[in-house]
């Protein structure tokens, strides 16, 4: 670790922390979560961005805010906030889903650096995988020991984003929000190459965190 992320680190759980911060870059459909969810089978503590921003729209405080940015539209018979119609309205508008962001992120920012505090101090957990699609964009790729470029087919990325729900639109203006694929790889310390068969991901997975884990 550099001095400089070690300071970082400092300022982040308020001591220089023992168990290895694991970022996970890659672009959308490329199986990050996949990914996250293989680290977990070894014993590391996944935060996942989506899953916080998801529960933060269940808050009161949070969910005012957003109606009141988006509307009434948004909210299902209910009266909860539907993230479906949620995304029909933000990912066709750029500006406005800029606006959402502004809301949220810096809530799913802290609720992680909670998070991260928590399990540094549980002893069941080996290493702390962050899964969050803006990690460099918000520059908390800074905060991690270790950075891992999921590498994945631009074919097999776009199949991947359609099965969740996105279409080309989409795609483009949640890729507009972030910086360029060859710029994450570059800044990666591993790739894992997601090409292929189950089997080869687990491989490649148990490899590194070995590694990780073993040399620091």
């Amino acid at each position: 670790m550099t001095a400089q992320n070690r300071a970082v680190k400092l300022s982040l759980v308020g001591k220089i922390a023992e168990k290895p911060v694991i970022g996970i870059l890659g672009g959308i459909g490329s199986g990050k979560s996949t990914i996250a969810a293989e680290f977990a089978k070894l014993g590391c503590k996944v935060i996942d961005a989506d899953r916080i921003a998801h529960e933060l729209l269940e808050e009161p405080p949070v969910r005012e805010k957003v109606v009141s940015l988006l509307g009434q539209a948004i909210l299902d018979s209910s009266g909860k906030i539907d993230r479906r119609k949620v995304a029909k309205v933000v990912f066709a508008d750029d500006h406005m889903l800029a606006s959402l962001n502004r809301i949220i992120h810096p809530l799913v920012l802290q609720r992680t650096q909670e998070l991260i505090e928590q399990s540094m101090s549980q002893n069941q957990v080996k290493a702390i995988i962050l899964d969050m699609p803006l990690l460099v964009e918000v520059g908390w790729h800074k905060k991690c020991d270790k950075l891992i470029f999921v590498d994945c087919e631009q074919k097999l990325r776009r199949e991947r984003a359609k099965k969740l729900g996105f279409d080309k639109k989409q795609i483009k203006i949640r890729e507009n929000f972030q910086i360029s694929l060859d710029n994450k790889a570059s800044l990666a310390d591993n790739i894992i190459e997601n090409n292929s068969d189950f089997s080869a991901i687990a491989k490649q997975v148990t490899g590194i965190f070995s590694y990780i884990v073993d040399n620091g």
